[in-house]
C-alpha cells in the first residue's frame, strides 16, 4: 500500500524548493566555468561524457545508493543492521558492496576489538559530502514524484 505523502509547511517548501533552484543555478555556474576552458570548436564532448559517467559510475550501481542513502540517514551501522534495512539484499552483495564503497572512499569499515569483535561501517568525509550534494537531487524528486506536498493551514 503506497505511503502518503509528507505535507510540509508552505514556508518549509518554499525553503526546500529555493535550495533546489539554488544548486541548479550554482550547476549552471558550474558548468560555464567548464565550458569556459574550451576555445569555440574545440569542445571535447567525448571527454565531457566519459568524465561525467566516470564520476557517478560508483552510484550507478545496485545497491549503492541504498547503502549510502541508509548510512547517510541512519548514522553508522553494522552489518546485519544494514542488511535489515536494505530488504532483499543479500549478505553476498551486501559485502561486496561495503567493499567497493570503502574501496572508492566513501564508507570506512571499523573493526572495534572484542571479545565480541564488532563492525561498524561509516561514512567518511567524502561520502557525507557526496550525500549532502545529492540531498538537493533526492528532495527535488520526492516533490516531483509528489512524495512531499506543501501542507496548507
Amino acid at each position: 500500500m503506497p505511503k502518503l505523502p509528507m505535507a510540509i509547511s508552505d514556508e518549509d517548501f518554499k525553503r526546500v524548493d529555493g535550495a533546489v533552484k539554488d544548486v541548479k543555478e550554482n550547476g549552471v555556474d558550474i558548468r560555464s566555468v567548464f565550458e569556459s576552458y574550451y576555445d569555440g570548436e574545440n569542445f571535447d564532448i567525448d571527454w565531457e561524457v566519459d568524465a561525467a559517467v566516470d564520476a557517478f559510475s560508483i552510484f550507478s550501481s545496485r545497491w549503492t545508493i541504498e547503502i549510502l542513502a541508509t548510512l547517510y540517514i541512519a548514522g553508522e551501522r553494522r552489518f546485519n543492521e544494514l542488511r535489515k534495512l536494505l530488504r532483499g539484499i543479500s549478505s553476498r552483495t551486501l559485502s561486496d558492496k561495503l567493499t567497493k564503497c570503502a574501496e572508492s572512499g566513501l564508507i570506512e569499515r571499523v573493526v572495534e576489538e572484542g571479545p565480541p569483535i564488532r563492525v561498524k561501517y561509516l561514512l567518511t568525509e567524502h561520502g557525507r559530502n557526496a550525500g549532502r550534494l545529492l540531498s538537493p537531487l533526492v528532495a527535488y524528486m520526492k516533490i516531483k514524484q509528489g512524495r512531499v506536498i506543501r501542507h496548507s493551514i
